[in-house]
Formats: C-alpha cells, structure tokens, sequence
C-alpha cells in the first residue's frame, strides 16, 4: 500500500530533483530539444491528426508505478470507445526516482520502440503485469546487469522475438536510448508531472478529478468535448 500510495503523491525527493532540474536550467542548461515530440501516440496513429483534429489525452506513466498499472485499462477502454479520430491518447513515460529499475524499464521501451514502433505498447503492458518482479525489494540483491538480463529475457523476448534480442540490447546500450529515457523524465518536469498517473486533456492538466479514474469517469470527462467538436 506504501508503493502505491507514493506514485500519485508528491514525493519530497521529486521536489528536490525538480528544483535542481529547475536551477539547472536558469543557469543556461538548455534541456536536449528531441528529434521528435516526446511521447507514444496508441493505436499507432502519427501526431499530424492528433493535434486539433481530436481531443489529446496525455498520461504520465512510470511502468513500475502501481497506480500507472491500474490507471491504463479504464484509460485504454476509453479510447477504444471514442475511436482514434475522436479521442488521441499519448503516453509518456516519467520514470520515478524511488522506482529503482524504473529508468531500466523506460529506456527498455524506448530501445523497442526504436527497433518496432508497434510493439511499444505491448511492452509496457508487459511491465504492467509483472511489475512486482521488479520492485525494489525483490531486485536490491540484484546487480544492474541481472535486472536488465532478466527484462530482456522475460518480457522483451516475447514482445519482438528472441531473434530480435540482439538488436534491442545493442539500441539498448546504445547513448540514444539513455537520452530518449531522461528527456521524457525532463518533459514530465518542465510541465509540473510529480507523480504517476498524470493527465492533461488538449494540454491543461487533469487536477481536480477524484482519482483513480475509472471508465466513466473518462467518458462523462471527454464526452462533452468530442461533442463540441
């Protein structure tokens, strides 16, 4: 429950990474501006007809976040409701500080998306459903190594394919996968994201709704807004 509880609730030490984040900055450390918008867009469609042809839900998500975990379903049954013209849902992934492999787990999917845009999602939904596997007990006798071994082999391998491993684990050590890991933790910070789940619905943040949101509550929040469409 203490795991849980800790995702959505502002974390002292993310307060004070966000103010060294912040300090950096106005002391002329320009944060990396990425190749591409930061973010995976569901359902595999491209950013061009999301942004003003639909209504744009962003989430914030660590893949070892219990409340990420359970935030996903609700949120994916409502997109399918709503269809991809309608209703464009774009995840971000925001790797938390007390999540120890949680960096692991982001650059993970960044190295599998880089090498199949399609199997992005399912990696993720893989974290969901062994996330425990990697929690900070069960790997604090773990050496880095093993954790990244243990991804690779468990969840990677049946997403792209054990043929596939070789790939993923040179676009995982390769500096790209590292960088795309820490701008997507960086965009999360420059919009005020302090935990996990995190919404903004066409950019204004989601701040006054009673959590977790279930699928009705997703419905009557976007329903009059695909409605003025």
């Amino acid at each position: 429950m203490e795991a849980r509880r800790q995702c959505h609730r502002v974390s002292p030490l993310l307060l004070v990474l966000l103010a060294v984040v912040i300090t950096a900055g106005r002391c002329g450390a320009q944060v990396p501006v990425p190749a591409r918008t930061d973010g995976f867009v569901y359902g595999g469609q491209a950013w061009a007809p999301a942004w003003g042809e639909a209504v744009v839900v962003e989430a914030f998500f660590d893949p070892l976040c219990p409340d990420s975990r359970d935030a996903w379903p609700p949120l994916r049954r409502a997109a399918d409701h709503f269809g991809a013209r309608r209703v464009a849902v774009v995840v971000h992934l925001f790797p938390l500080p007390y999540h120890s492999s949680s960096f692991i787990a982001c650059r993970s999917i960044h190295a599998v998306h880089k090498l199949n845009a399609s199997a992005a999602y399912p990696l993720l939904e893989k974290f969901f459903k062994y996330q425990e596997g990697y929690y900070n007990t069960p790997t604090y006798t773990k050496t880095r190594a093993a954790v990244v071994a243990k991804i690779a082999n468990n969840l990677v391998a049946p997403v792209i394919g054990e043929a596939n491993l070789a790939a993923y684990r040179a676009g995982f050590n390769d500096s790209r996968s590292d960088q795309a890991a820490r701008i997507s933790f960086k965009f999360g910070c420059a919009r005020g994201v302090t935990g996990t789940p995190y919404y903004f619905v066409n950019g204004i943040p989601l701040v006054d709704l009673d959590f977790p949101l279930d699928y009705d509550k997703w419905v009557s929040t976007l329903d009059p807004l695909v409605g003025k469409m």
